[in-house]
């Protein structure tokens, strides 16, 4: 999955990473930068936040069955869906070949009333769609990569968007919400209330169509379907 920040993964889709982790697929993390504006505090050192949060992230992988976690080190807060970022992120697709991409909506910008999306989220999704097509696919895209990396052209069968606008699909969590509520506890620098916000993220992620005595919880992505 590629997407802007450490804790993305485990707030977008957590418990969606922990069931495909628990059935047996392996998930890498592709997180484009370190998180070093993920603070009010103007005192705070950027690189050493960046660092903690990097620890966090590990962290927060291992919980959910993720072994592997590559960082791409751009400015956290100045992302833009340009070429270079395009051309990093073919590189990832063709080295690790994933069957899945899970990425951000790159047209959502007010998720709810109460919130603007992140620029980050919206550029780490357009980046992403970019590259899954028609760039990581075809060789006449960054042909570089092959005859000076040997990485060869690799096309995505599915595509799951989170935080999507509209989406189609619902992956049932509720045997893995514990997980991922552990594992978004494990980003402590940005947590000041851990009890209320795993009410918070238990409120939004409740199916409203299950019955009161036993809630089933979900994840919702915009799925398609490219093979």
């Amino acid at each position: 999955m590629v997407l802007a920040h450490p804790d993305d993964p485990e707030f977008f889709c957590g418990g969606t990473v922990a069931r495909w982790c628990q059935e047996g697929h392996e998930v890498v993390y592709c997180l484009l930068t370190k998180g070093e504006k993920g603070s009010d505090d103007g005192a705070m050192d950027p690189a050493e936040l960046a660092a903690r949060r990097q620890q966090e992230q590990q962290r927060a992988a291992e919980i959910l069955g993720v072994r592997q976690v590559i960082f791409l080190d751009y400015a956290d807060g100045m992302l833009a869906p340009s070429l270079e970022l395009r051309k990093d992120i073919v590189r990832v697709i063709r080295r690790m070949r994933p069957q899945v991409i899970v990425t951000c909506d790159p047209t959502n910008y007010f998720p709810s009333d109460r919130y603007i999306n992140h620029p980050d989220h919206r550029a780490a999704g357009q980046a992403t769609l970019d590259a899954v097509f028609p760039a990581a696919g075809s060789a006449l895209y960054f042909p570089e990569l092959a005859s000076q990396e040997g990485l060869q052209p690799h096309k995505i069968s599915r595509v799951y968007v989170a935080a999507a606008q509209h989406p189609n699909t619902a992956v049932d969590v509720t045997s893995t919400i514990e997980r991922k509520l552990q594992a978004i506890l494990a980003h402590e620098s940005q947590i000041r209330d851990p009890a209320g916000l795993k009410a918070r993220v238990r409120e939004r992620m409740l199916d409203p169509t299950s019955p009161p005595d036993s809630p089933r919880y979900i994840e919702r992505f915009k799925r398609i379907d490219l093979q």
